[in-house]
């Protein structure tokens, strides 16, 4: 066959049917390629990886099941953990590292699990070497970190939270960014993208601090989001919010305060919320001794509002609990008793991640030192030692076994069957 000349109708007549059996040929073979024997294998491939079955629980609403829990299911699992007496940990993440060990985690103390996104954290899954000026890395970071845990978490058996953690006021676009791509969710999947968010305006006069949750709550309410809000100062320091200084009267949240709050965001149609009301907790780790932690705030609010609605119920606010670390088992188990539905962890699960890592290279320590060389022989590789997944698996488990702890503490081990 000879080629092809440009410009060469002769030519281009003379090597047409060579040209067709070609074409024929490419045509035969793409729709092979597109045969039903082809897409079925496609499509097997696909319902393998993304049909998995969903679990319910027998201890557990029938709302509850496997994987991302939104909406009203949400509320029935946050009811459930406050009328059963126990805490779900909610647990700062930095990666898919950190997630998969918290979801890990959950099915081994077999309970639930809140993976929990701060705005440092979704910037670093994006990459720290983005920019960052208008949120973006935040927004684009948070977002696959979400997105991540949607396709996974139903292999794991087990309810997840994806819940974001403080946002000041200065952050609220970073909030916006997520609440656009859950309402984009909604509109095609008819849940949210994430399931709750945090706003932390407790710097602000508290009337503006619940005006602006309030605003927010009416936008979350519409497609199923839980709105988490703070009142009064969690001390200490985590991810960029510093509170190491501030009046240690601002530690104690007053019941007044929490029934106003109460009252303003019920007036929000089909609104959900709980409440991180500050009774001395503090972010960080502290030598025991040092927290002056105070849950008593926490009942008194309790019997406050209870008494202000007349409700049967003696725990009418559901809430949560920050700045656990350093905190006795009895005085946190003493704050579950009085509504407290979820504890945050990030400063042990830091350590624990690190730890498991430092112990990993302690170890194999002799193995590390080169590519190839080691006590086996001068000649022998060390691939399999320094290859990332080696330590980071090590991190993984070490993060997994302390939560595993936590859950304990918490009272959230075998809470679903």
């Amino acid at each position: 066959r000879k080629p092809l000349r440009s410009h060469s109708s002769s030519t281009f007549d003379c090597n047409l049917p060579t040209m067709k059996l070609a074409i024929a040929t490419l045509l035969v073979g793409s729709a092979a390629a597109f045969s039903p024997a082809a897409t079925v294998s496609r499509n097997s491939a696909l319902s393998m990886s993304t049909a998995t079955e969903e679990k319910t629980y027998a201890k557990l609403p029938a709302s509850v099941t496997s994987g991302v829990v939104t909406g009203q299911a949400l509320v029935d699992l946050l009811d459930a953990a406050k009328d059963q007496g126990y805490a779900i940990p909610g647990v700062n993440i930095v990666g898919t590292n950190s997630i998969n060990a918290c979801m890990e985690a959950a099915a081994k103390y077999g309970g639930p699990i809140m993976v929990t996104f701060s705005k440092g954290g979704g910037q670093f899954i994006a990459g720290k070497s983005l920019p960052n000026d208008a949120d973006q890395a935040s927004i684009a970071g948070t977002i696959a970190g979400a997105k991540h845990v949607h396709e996974v978490a139903k292999l794991y058996g087990v309810p997840v939270v994806l819940h974001t953690d403080h946002c000041q006021k200065a952050w609220l676009p970073w909030i916006d960014g997520l609440l656009a791509a859950s309402e984009e969710h909604f509109a095609k999947e008819g849940v949210p993208l994430f399931s709750s968010h945090m706003l932390d305006l407790s710097e602000e006069p508290l009337e503006e601090n619940i005006s602006i949750c309030k605003s927010y709550l009416e936008k979350f309410a519409k497609v199923g989001i839980l709105l988490e809000f703070e009142l009064g100062v969690t001390g200490g320091e985590e991810d960029g919010v510093d509170n190491t200084d501030v009046d240690s009267s601002r530690l104690y949240t007053q019941p007044e305060e929490v029934f106003y709050s109460y009252e303003q965001l019920s007036q929000v149609e089909n609104g959900a919320f709980t409440c991180a009301a500050s009774f001395g907790n503090v972010h960080g780790v502290y030598a025991p001794g040092n927290v002056d932690l105070q849950p008593i705030i926490l009942y008194n609010s309790q019997k406050y509002i209870q008494e202000k609605i007349g409700s049967d119920s003696d725990k009418p606010m559901k809430f949560v609990f920050h700045g656990g670390s350093g905190s006795s088992v009895e005085d946190i188990q003493y704050a579950i008793g009085a509504g407290v539905v979820k504890m945050n962890i990030d400063t042990d699960t830091q350590w624990a991640f690190w730890d498991g890592v430092r112990a990993y290279e302690a170890k194999y320590h002799d193995y590390l030192q080169g590519q190839i060389g080691n006590p086996e022989g001068d000649d022998k590789p060390n691939k399999k030692y320094y290859d990332p997944r080696m330590s980071l698996r090590a991190g993984e488990e070490s993060m997994a076994a302390r939560l595993c702890k936590a859950a304990e503490d918490l009272k959230c081990v075998n809470v679903l069957n």
